[in-house]
């Protein structure tokens, strides 16, 4: 368990433009916490967790995210709706309102770093307006020695400050929110919004450029945990899809829940010192883990709390975005440090809510990179405005909205690192079986992670026409049977007890699939695009 060490250093900001001596530096949790709570910032949950609204923004807003566009990034970036460019004049302009905007307002600063493999590792200074904004930079970025930071020097800044709006019509920004990264002056400068998600994504969008650029690194939007053998396992996966609950596991060492780097030795290393997990329908008996996490020193958002302080985790009436962050060490069993060799098993999840794809599928090396570069999910009824029925999502490589090079950069170098490691893909569907959305239930947690744990410790055993099935539409192979699973669950086909509807949707989906792929198959080899959906509805 990590121990606070109080700081008796003080910084300046003149740096920055910032003139005045208000700043916090390096305050621990419990100060954070009771500052937080001290400006009515924020409530106390019974747990003893923070409690926080983080206003009108309660999670990223991905048309407000910008990429400065300048000598470095000019021929490199993936320009788009994703990364959209933006004036280097433009971005002077506004960071010094933002700065000016700041020059009136106590700080609170923190030095930090991210990459837990120390040849990858990125110095970072948080500069926040918000006491309870520090405080989730303590949990999520890794945190230095009193040792380390005497010679602590920051390579990268964020400048945080929820209350600052811009003006659209001179700023250059969509509306009165923005984040924007700037390589040059290595800056990523967020404002307007309160959402605490942008803090860190945007040091990882900025990883996600370094790493496979200058360090011959693949970054993955996944979680990672390591077994007793030494083998490690990663979990690609779209927000609420599983990944920090599926790599929680009692019987596994938890290396990360949301981003890691993939080096040429086979070695997977965490970029965050904490985890970030969506709480909504929490209970401590289906993730004891997560739930045991949430105690003093995190920081529940967007939550419902009663009279006493208990938490609603059923309330969605905020947002059905509610999260929490807390330190690794608030888990018991997480790998230390956060590295994991020896890469055997990759699983790529989606919340299929169209309840067509099998529960577990084992994947050829090109359905692999085809799966990867679709970075296929669904959208439920009621999660977004006008969302009245299932609707396929799809966020290449699992993470499109923090990846600043071309999808097929990160395809090729997971498909090559497949190759020489020598790992088996699967295809998990941890939504909906019986029905779509409205008509089936959600795949049972318990039967997910039996399916996972055959699928880890070998037991789904090696491929064959008697123990796998070829699925008649998506062209995977699912398994016949699995321990601790009934036979029935395997086949979404018999789940469904309609055959026609069945196909009708399975086949709606595959075009859906397709029409998504258009827009890389003038990047893709044959073999990739073949690793798709290959039959057509009539």
């Amino acid at each position: 368990m990590d121990t606070y060490t109080p700081i008796t250093k003080t910084i300046s900001l003149k740096q920055y433009g910032i003139k005045h001596d208000n700043v916090r530096y390096q305050l621990s949790p419990k100060e954070l916490h009771d500052l937080t709570l001290e400006k009515e910032m924020g409530k106390e949950a019974s747990s003893g967790a923070l409690a926080v609204n983080t206003g009108e923004f309660t999670g990223r807003s991905p048309m407000d995210r910008f990429i400065v566009k300048d000598a470095i990034t000019e021929d490199k970036i993936w320009w788009g709706n994703i990364n959209i460019p933006f004036e280097p004049e433009k971005f002077d302009k506004l960071y010094d309102k933002v700065i000016a905007y700041l020059n009136d307002k106590e700080l609170f600063v923190r030095d930090c770093y991210a990459c837990a493999d120390h040849a990858y590792k990125l110095n970072i200074r948080v500069i926040n307006e918000y006491p309870w904004s520090n405080m989730f930079a303590y949990n999520m970025f890794i945190r230095p020695t009193a040792e380390e930071l005497e010679s602590f020097d920051p390579e990268w800044t964020v400048v945080n400050a929820p209350g600052f709006l811009a003006d659209a019509a001179t700023d250059g920004t969509r509306q009165h929110n923005f984040a924007i990264l700037n390589f040059t002056k290595k800056v990523a400068l967020v404002g307007g919004t309160g959402y605490t998600g942008e803090i860190k994504k945007g040091i990882f969008s900025a990883l996600n450029f370094i790493l496979p650029v200058f360090k011959n690194t693949l970054p993955m939007h996944c979680s990672a945990n390591v077994g007793d053998a030494g083998d490690t396992a990663v979990f690609f996966g779209l927000s609420g899809t599983g990944k920090t609950t599926l790599s929680t596991d009692p019987n596994r060492k938890l290396i990360g829940d949301d981003e890691h780097g993939w080096t040429s030795d086979n070695s997977v290393f965490n970029f965050e010192g904490g985890c970030y997990a969506k709480v909504i329908d929490l209970s401590k008996e289906k993730e004891p883990e997560i739930y045991g996490a949430i105690k003093q020193g995190a920081i529940l958002e967007n939550v419902i709390l009663d009279a006493q302080g208990v938490v609603d985790f059923a309330d969605t009436s905020i947002t059905q975005n509610t999260r929490v962050s807390y330190p690794l060490y608030h888990i018991e069993n997480i790998q230390q440090p956060s590295i994991g060799k020896n890469v055997k098993n990759i699983f790529f999840l989606t919340a299929d809510a169209f309840g067509v794809l099998p529960p577990i599928s084992k994947l050829t090396p090109a359905q692999a990179a085809y799966h990867f570069i679709s970075g296929y999910t669904a959208k439920v009824a009621g999660t977004e405005a006008g969302v009245v029925e299932p609707q396929p999502s799809f966020s290449a490589c699992f993470g499109a909205p923090f990846m600043p090079l071309h999808p097929t950069v990160y395809a090729e170098m997971l498909s090559k690192k497949m190759q020489e490691s020598g790992v088996d893909v699967w295809l998990i569907n941890t939504g909906w079986t019986g029905g779509p959305y409205g008509v089936g239930k959600r795949m049972e947690l318990k039967y997910t992670r039996a399916m996972i744990s055959a699928a880890l410790s070998g037991e789904l055993g090696l491929y064959s026409y008697n123990t796998y099935h070829i699925h008649s539409v998506f062209g995977v192979a699912q398994p016949r049977e699995c321990p601790g699973v009934p036979t029935s669950v395997l086949s979404p086909r018999a789940t469904w007890n309609d055959d026609d509807a069945y196909y009708k949707t399975a086949f709606k989906l595959t075009n859906a699939f397709r029409e998504n792929f258009k827009k890389f198959e003038a990047y893709a080899s044959e073999e990739i695009r073949r690793g798709g959906p290959q039959r057509y509805a009539f």
